[in-house]
């Protein structure tokens, strides 16, 4: 097992896409572990000088390079020796490291949940000071927010035949997931697309909200810690993301449709629990009724998020058969 580092450089990041073409900047064997180091911030939203606001001197860099811009800003991709279509990757998330003493959230007059409702021209911006030893922000009119940040988007390349796709929509590659519950201690599960892998991440959020209503949470900088380890195709079920913590299962569904996307994180949810415990498909719906939660993950990226939650010590308590694991 190595424990790799990989900088956010004009060398090493790429504006908003996924693409099983696109070169990986890093490649790395089963096991390891990367600790990976993301900015977000276009010239427009960066804190005056003077302001108290730092502004990392690589962001800058990274702006000044004249990359081509699409979406978000991402670090990667890093390829997994062995990868191969039909496997999954396991990410599990072990640390995540706030990387600036501020951030930003903004309207976009004609995106967001409720498009056209807000007397905006263009954008209305608010930069947001971060304390990062207290894990806290204050927003402009005084309220102060504990910060549990996260990756609004990791993802691996889509399947070859989809060609380059934009960081906006999430997809069966993961990507834009903006799900809060993938913080430090969480583990996510990619479906492989394409030879490598190739893992990309970015979209840092300082905290957010379920639904992302008005398109953007706290973005900010941030540097993660991620072992990865390959679960080789026909050892497991997973066909979409998936993610856990060490309390719950977590399933997702996305689709331009909130009631599609739900029945797809419902599907999975099922799935899940008839994979643990000897009960019927049936019974794992009814369950699901009786125990899980379901709620809106996003509802502001074109493909519309849904992510369902259901505690382990549900299957773990009664008279639930347990089934042999597959996902270690």
């Amino acid at each position: 097992m190595t424990h790799h580092h990989l900088a956010a450089t004009p060398q090493t990041v790429h504006w908003g896409r996924f693409w099983s073409e696109l070169p990986p900047v890093m490649t790395v064997a089963s096991g390891d572990r990367v600790t990976i180091q993301t900015f977000s911030g276009r010239e427009e939203l960066l804190p005056a000088e003077g302001s108290g606001m730092t502004v990392a001197p690589e962001l800058r860099e990274i702006l000044a390079a004249g990359l081509p811009r699409v979406a978000h800003l991402l670090t990667g991709p890093v390829a997994i020796e062995g990868a191969m279509p039909g496997d999954v990757l396991k990410v599990e998330i072990e640390r995540v490291e706030l990387g600036a003493d501020w951030g930003f959230n903004l309207v976009r007059p004609a995106s967001g949940t409720l498009p056209g409702e807000f007397p905006v021209s263009q954008q209305a911006v608010s930069l947001i000071p971060i304390d990062r030893d207290a894990k806290t922000c204050r927003l402009p009119w005084g309220a102060t927010l504990p910060l549990a940040p996260f990756f609004g988007v990791m993802g691996v390349a889509p399947a070859p035949e989809w060609g380059e796709i934009t960081s906006i929509q999430p997809r069966l590659h993961g990507g834009n997931m903006d799900l809060k519950l993938l913080t430090e201690g969480a583990t996510l599960y990619l479906p492989v697309q394409t030879e490598g892998a190739l893992f990309s991440c970015g979209d840092g959020h300082g905290c957010q909200g379920d639904g992302e209503v008005c398109i953007t949470a706290l973005e900010t900088a941030l540097t993660g810690t991620f072992r990865f380890d390959l679960l080789k195709a026909g050892t497991t079920g997973i066909d979409h993301p998936r993610a856990e913590t060490e309390a719950e299962l977590i399933s997702m569904g996305f689709h331009a449709s909130l009631d599609t996307a739900l029945q797809i994180a419902l599907r999975q949810m099922i799935a899940m629990i008839r994979e643990r415990v000897g009960i019927s498909e049936t019974e794992a719906y009814q369950l699901c009724s009786l125990a899980a939660d379901f709620a809106i993950t996003q509802s502001v990226n074109q493909e519309k998020g849904v992510h369902g939650r259901l505690r382990k010590s549900i299957l773990e308590t009664g008279n639930l058969a347990p089934r042999a694991r597959t996902l270690t």
